[in-house]
């Protein structure tokens, strides 16, 4: 049974909003009150409907003392009952602590780990795969960093992905990746192990990271470099060193004043999300146990192209459509993700 006050506090805070928004009123506070409002009015249409089919049964409960509506009321009540059941769990799922970052874009950050060249080739099929999933979801993909071997493997690549619920979809991926196939770089038919690092990271927004200027160092130096993307002969790229935490942030695009801005974003986003992950320690003792936890030590994930299999090793999810995975069609994975973190949740809530 959900508790009546927390309902009647939900239904009071989004009419509170909605009346305060109307005024016009609100002056800076626009963003932030628009955003819990949009926030807040798909709960309230999932709790109002749980609170008419509680009328419902009330009424038809009254209807079962009237010798004349009693085989209807009959009728109608197991309806009810099991219509109510399923709403209760959608009132339970929306009432879930929520993200506060899940509703941002997300910066993308590919590593290649163990596995030589042939990390570096699996950490570009992963970039691809990333990128048509982002297409499909209807997501502007930007790629704001990328260097590439010889071979046309990845060493380090930085992409933003815009869109609505990004983050929400996005940060399951962060982890060890791994993958067995037979290399493009063996001769011998062999198959191989290799990995790739992903770390999905909620893009910072301007009141969540202050930075003093006293706190960075920006040099400027040639944006060249073996297999690099970005090749030319003047100082146009940047790179900052936070000294309090040791980070450092490159930029190689053509404008140097682009740069700048494309590492003080990403610099702001990885301070952030160092800021969340000490914030999650202290919150959970064993961080580990969460799904999405964006622990990026952690096997995530296994891409077994001799038998088309793909396998999460967080939900024991195995699929056998590799391709189609790697084609960018990531849905089935994210849900069963998103699903087994909301059945923690309520587990944790005693739901």
């Amino acid at each position: 049974m959900i508790a009546p006050e927390k309902i009647a506090q939900i239904i009071d805070r989004f009419q509170f909003l909605e009346a305060k928004m109307a005024t016009g009123d609100v002056g800076a506070e626009i963003a932030t009150l628009g955003r819990e409002y949009a926030e807040l009015r798909p709960v309230v249409e999932t709790v109002t409907s749980y609170r008419e089919l509680v009328d419902q049964i009330t009424q038809a409960e009254e209807m079962l003392r009237d010798p004349e509506m009693k085989e209807l009321a009959e009728a109608e009540l197991p309806e009810l009952k099991a219509a109510l059941e399923v709403s209760e769990q959608d009132v339970q799922l929306a009432l879930l602590p929520k993200d506060s970052a899940d509703g941002r874009p997300a910066l993308l950050e590919i590593r290649p780990g163990t596995g030589g060249d042939e990390a570096g080739l699996f950490a570009a099929d992963l970039l691809r795969m990333y990128q048509r999933y982002a297409e499909g979801q209807g997501w502007k993909f930007e790629i704001l960093e990328e260097s590439l071997s010889e071979l046309g493997g990845v060493k380090e690549v930085v992409a933003r992905i815009a869109g609505d619920g990004v983050f929400a979809k996005m940060k399951y991926e962060s982890g060890v990746h791994r993958v067995q196939r037979v290399p493009e770089t063996e001769s011998g038919g062999r198959i191989h192990t290799s990995a790739a690092t992903v770390a999905v990271l909620p893009e910072a927004e301007d009141v969540d990271v202050q930075i003093s200027p006293n706190d960075i160092r920006i040099d400027t130096m040639r944006a060249s470099g073996a297999g690099g993307q970005h090749v030319n002969t003047t100082d146009s790229a940047v790179r900052i060193t936070h000294l309090p935490t040791g980070l450092i942030v490159v930029s190689a695009e053509k404008s140097q004043h682009r740069n700048r801005e494309i590492a003080m974003q990403v610099l702001k986003t990885r301070l952030f999300d160092l800021e969340r992950q000490r914030v999650d320690g202290e919150r959970s003792a064993d961080r580990k146990a969460q799904v999405g936890s964006g622990d990026r030590s952690e096997r995530i994930r296994t891409y077994n192209f001799p038998q088309g299999r793909m396998t999460d090793h967080r939900i024991n999810l195995t699929l056998y459509s590799l391709a189609q995975v790697m084609g960018g069609d990531l849905e089935e994975i994210i849900s069963a993700l998103q699903s087994d973190a909301q059945a923690t949740l309520l587990a944790e809530m005693g739901a």
